[in-house]
């Protein structure tokens, strides 16, 4: 078993870290700390760590995929566990995520915080925003979804060298690319530390968070072309029949054949094995029109009442669309184009998979 231990101009930490760690195979990466961080790697690699330097500083997602690279080349068939260098791992939380690598099937073992005790206004929010658009983009629920400790079988390493990501939002993107292929993901719950209000941590909370949005922000714009489509058609409609209702019907059918256009070809993509992809166009379009049709009968009854309420047809469609919004996006996340996305697959550390903040 390998611990692999990304560093980014850290602290004493550590080194204490490292001489912890002795029952362990240890690697770290300097990334690209510099000459006056150079006495403290050398004090690791004289406990017996195995030191990677990059000869600047690269970002954690490349740090860590430098280190699956050298496992490889040079201790194949050894699983690695990876921790940061910060002090927020105890050893007994890296035990923890070791034992259950070892003796389980899962891709990827989380170490998984509960945020309980004294956290960080801003780690707080983060971690719960991002776990839960995470859970509403992927359909997996996860309690962390940003910690750093976590365990990948030795099968898995190569794998993880090909998902692109330079920084922070690699390990997002892991998590991402895990559940869009289906593969098992467990967690083990670990102590929550932050220590000095997480002062030492490179993190970039907006940029290094913003990627795990992308498919949210995607089905919001196709839904954005779909609404500007509608309100046009239904503008038009209404100025030449005068019946709302009618005008509605109309609008909807042309808007929702462009919308399921959008989602089908990007934003529910087929992301399963080809063994598994089971869904065509005929098998998600029927399913999208009673979808629509549900949707037209809540879209007119919303849109008269709003109408008749403020006694404006553009105020009523904005306020409809709204509300509809969630509600479509999780009705064509998890029904509509069920099949053409992985299944669950996410086995949680024995506890239900319930919030943490």
């Amino acid at each position: 078993m390998i611990v692999l231990i990304p560093a980014y101009e850290p602290d004493r930490r550590l080194v204490e870290l490292v001489g912890r760690l002795k029952h362990y195979r240890v690697v770290v990466v300097d990334d690209g700390s510099g000459p006056a961080y150079a006495a403290l790697f050398a004090r690791a690699l004289r406990l017996g760590a195995e030191l990677i330097t990059l000869d600047r500083n690269q970002g954690k997602g490349n740090a860590l995929k430098a280190g699956f690279a050298h496992a490889l080349a040079n201790h194949p068939g050894h699983d690695v566990v990876c921790a940061d260098s910060d002090g927020q791992h105890r050893p007994e939380d890296i035990d923890a995520v070791a034992d259950r690598l070892a003796t389980t099937g899962a891709d990827i073992v989380l170490g998984a915080r509960r945020f309980t005790g004294e956290v960080p206004a801003r780690s707080r929010f983060g971690n719960t925003l991002t776990r839960r658009a995470f859970a509403l983009a992927t359909g997996r629920p996860l309690i962390d979804t940003q910690t750093g400790l976590r365990g990948h079988p030795a099968r898995t390493l190569a794998w993880l060298g090909s998902i692109a990501g330079d920084r922070f939002e690699y390990e997002l993107r892991v998590l991402l690319r895990a559940a869009r292929e289906a593969r098992r993901i467990e967690e083990v719950e670990i102590a929550t530390i932050y220590l000095e209000h997480n002062a030492s941590s490179h993190f970039r909370p907006i940029r290094d968070s913003a990627r795990i949005y992308g498919p949210l922000l995607s089905f919001a714009a196709s839904s954005l072309i779909g609404f500007t489509i509608d309100a046009i058609v239904l503008l038009v409609l209404a100025g030449l029949t005068g019946n709302l209702a009618l005008s509605a019907v109309g609008a909807r059918l042309i808007s929702a054949s462009a919308n399921y256009a959008m989602n089908y070809a990007w934003i529910f993509p087929v992301g399963a094995p080809r063994t598994h992809r089971r869904s065509g166009p005929m098998r998600s379009a029927w399913r999208y029109a009673v979808l629509a049709a549900v949707m037209l009968g809540a879209n007119i009854v919303l849109l008269q009442s709003l109408s008749a309420l403020t006694g404006s047809v553009v105020v009523a469609k904005l306020g409809t669309e709204l509300l509809l919004f969630s509600a479509g996006y999780l009705v064509q996340r998890h029904l509509v184009f069920a099949d053409r996305l992985p299944g669950k697959g996410c086995v949680s550390a024995g506890h239900e998979q319930d919030s943490p903040a």
